[in-house]
């Protein structure tokens, strides 16, 4: 009844037979002599038939089992569940990122000896578990026969440090998350924990926020913030983006709006399509980890799986691109991503205005960022906390934050693309953020965001003019958003949204060591000569 019940609830067809054949702790060996640990989940009576590999640091139990292991297996996948490096019965360290790539192979060709095993691999998963099949999927031979790709993308450090900033909550909440995931009662609600955790993104130095949220050292922290400068390639092996276009297999991805991934995946599925690779996606309304995303995710991945290993095509029978458009409350299809639009310029203006045309003589808008005081960052695509969409109203009204507000809407306004912004601006310490946001702002004054983007400047980057004026190209996060008639788009420029993203101390100092801040001062310009906008793909069916 149970197992009926997860189908239901995963909106999958009743699983007929008996159940699985469950083999725990296969000991896989690595050819520096570590030994990672597995289970195999087998549909009754399997001799010899494909396999679907899922690499996780997140153990081989619990909700993650059940999920994979067990719903695939009930539907026809034999599934085996390994223990990344250093994780969960796993020998050796884990250090994330680091050799998923030899791991991974070692365990394809292991996997391709066993006599239960017929010689074709698939690989899903999401999030950590996508990085695990990019680690791999590029680069094994004889290939896999299908990648599954939820919540995640070929490389991690543009989510690292998304516009050359430091992703501060995400980042401190992954290290408190997996530095304790092995202690008793780690996966229950903890209300304590959670607040201790966040009260650690505060910490100065941000180095020392492991500690200070789950009283020890954790690596990972302490790898992020050491290498948090420009040019370190202390990452190369993390990232797998230059053989994306040479990937030669099917792909099916899911991701979500208010997914911290959500910009890197659509730039995969774009490279892949281009290369004449016709991956697939579907894009909804999520947020990383959200429970709403189990369904689609493992029912797309489960019937992908079926068809390329099982010979099942019934699921495959779809557009390349399917999207829920926000607003909307509806699913549309594409042929590509992104789908035809026109790139429209909205105006940051003078006095708070948002709108096509252009001012002419005005001076610039100044406001001043404390790093002793940085503006809060409020909803978006969060690991914890308060995610996805929120009333911005509070930050709005601080004075560290510019404000660009249109006219009431005559009609619906479709935005469906890629979303950018210029802001011509000029800050007194040269070391600074420029942080912009999209909101959504109803009949009654609610102002939700709906994308923003941040990009770090130092002396030099960008060059600036010789009145000391830069010119800050952000690129906001894609989306798909539906402004209904009567409501007004909103533009919030500021210099930073904390936690989130870590402070700009404004000195330059590395972020590993900085404690001590200056206040910034901006001018931001929106004349004839330097216009800063806006730039909108507005969509008409």
């Amino acid at each position: 009844m149970l197992d009926r019940l997860v189908d239901k609830l995963l909106g999958l067809p009743p699983a007929e037979g008996p159940k699985p054949v469950v083999t725990r702790d296969l000991a896989v060996p690595m050819p520096d002599g570590v030994t990672l640990l597995a289970d195999r989940y087998a549909p009754a009576g399997t001799t010899s038939a494909p396999v679907v590999l899922i690499r996780t640091p997140y153990g081989r139990k619990g909700l993650l089992s059940k999920l994979f292991g067990d719903t695939f297996a009930r539907h026809g996948l034999q599934t085996v569940i390994q223990s990344t490096r250093g994780s969960f019965g796993s020998g050796g360290e884990f250090r994330p990122f680091h050799l998923e790539r030899e791991d991974g192979a070692a365990t394809a060709e292991w996997l391709r000896d066993q006599p239960w095993c017929d010689g074709h691999l698939g690989m899903a998963g999401a999030s950590y578990l996508g990085h695990t099949q990019w680690a791999v999927g590029p680069y094994l031979e004889p290939p896999l026969e299908a990648m599954c790709l939820g919540v995640t993308a070929s490389e991690f450090v543009s989510t690292f440090y998304p516009g050359g900033v430091l992703a501060a909550d995400n980042m401190v909440s992954w290290s408190a998350m997996i530095g304790r995931q092995e202690e008793r009662f780690a996966t229950l609600p903890n209300p304590l924990r959670t607040r201790k955790t966040r009260r650690a993104m505060a910490h100065l130095p941000i180095s020392g926020a492991d500690v200070a949220a789950i009283g020890r050292p954790v690596q990972f922290l302490q790898d992020i913030t050491a290498h948090f400068v420009p040019d370190d390639d202390y990452w190369a092996m993390s990232d797998h983006s230059a053989e994306v276009a040479k990937l030669d297999l099917p792909v099916s991805m899911v991701t979500g709006w208010y997914d911290l991934f959500v910009r890197g995946q659509l730039r995969d599925f774009r490279t892949l399509a281009e290369a004449g690779k016709a991956p697939r996606i579907t894009i909804g309304p999520w947020a990383h980890g959200e429970p709403a995303s189990f369904r689609p995710m493992i029912s797309d991945q489960l019937g992908f799986l079926r068809a390329h290993l099982l010979g099942d095509r019934t699921f495959l029978q779809r557009a390349p691109v399917r999207l829920f458009l926000q607003g909307a409350g509806t699913w549309l299809d594409f042929e590509s991503w992104p789908p035809p639009s026109t790139a429209t310029a909205a105006h940051l203006r003078p006095i708070g205005g948002l709108g096509e045309a252009v001012g002419q003589e005005a001076r610039p808008t100044a406001f001043t960022y404390d790093p002793a005081d940085p503006t809060p960052a409020v909803g978006g695509p969060l690991l914890t906390g308060e995610w996805k969409q929120r009333d911005n109203q509070e930050v709005e009204a601080r004075p560290d934050v510019l404000v660009f507000t249109g006219e009431p809407l005559p009609s619906d306004l479709d935005l469906i693309g890629e979303v950018s912004a210029t802001v011509h601006v000029r800050t007194e310490l040269g070391h600074a953020d420029v942080y912009v946001r999209l909101c959504d702002v109803d009949s009654g004054g609610v102002s939700r965001n709906v994308t923003d983007g941040i990009l770090r400047l130092r002396p030099g980057f960008p060059e600036a003019g010789a009145d000391g004026v830069v010119t800050a190209e952000v690129t906001l996060d894609p989306t798909a958003y539906r402004f209904r008639r009567g409501h007004r788009l909103r533009v919030q420029v500021a210099g930073g949204a904390f936690p989130r993203f870590a402070r700009n101390h404004g000195t330059g100092e590395p972020v590993t060591s900085a404690v001590d801040g200056k206040p910034n001062r901006f001018e931001v310009f929106h004349d004839a000569a330097r216009p800063s906008r806006i730039t909108l793909p507005v969509f008409s069916s």
